[in-house]
């Protein structure tokens, strides 16, 4: 009987990558992040197990989105106190924390429990085109796009 292989904690390599968010779309942009944070682009892939990489997200003031959405898409945040709930549109947020838009979207597509959390602590979002994390040469990360969807 064959049995399945576990990866060791010691033996997993937690490379680092960074993504230029320029021109992206904010959907697909995501799902790929969430991907490779979730370590599902590697052949050790473990659904119970970080065997995901860092990923670094530049740019982030430059996403796009399609349609109506960058003043009808809502983002809700509520304070815990009665009546406070706050409301902002994609715009607005965009304007305010640029970051947030893509985290949250991220934050989204990870599992919802502390494996989920532990995930996004390897998420790194900037505004601008710089990043302090040189040091960890990260390589970087081609994330698909679909040609002539200029929408």
């Amino acid at each position: 009987m064959e049995k399945t292989v576990l990866p060791s904690i010691n033996n997993i390599q937690h490379d680092w990558y960074v993504v230029d968010a320029q021109d992206q779309r904010l959907g697909r942009l995501a799902s790929e992040i969430a991907m490779v944070l979730r370590g599902k682009n590697k052949a050790i892939y473990t659904p119970n197990m970080d065997t995901g990489d860092f990923v670094i997200v530049v740019n982030a003031e430059k996403i796009t989105v399609t349609g109506k959405k960058r003043s009808q898409k809502l983002y809700r945040r509520h304070s815990g106190r009665p009546g406070g709930m706050k409301e902002e549109t994609f715009e607005k947020l965009q304007a305010r924390l640029p970051e947030r838009i893509i985290e949250q979207a991220v934050k989204g597509m990870l599992p919802k429990n502390s494996l989920g959390r532990q995930l996004f602590t390897k998420l790194k979002v900037y505004a601008g085109p710089e990043h302090p994390h040189a040091a960890q040469k990260p390589k970087e990360l081609k994330v698909n796009t679909i040609p002539g969807a200029d929408n």
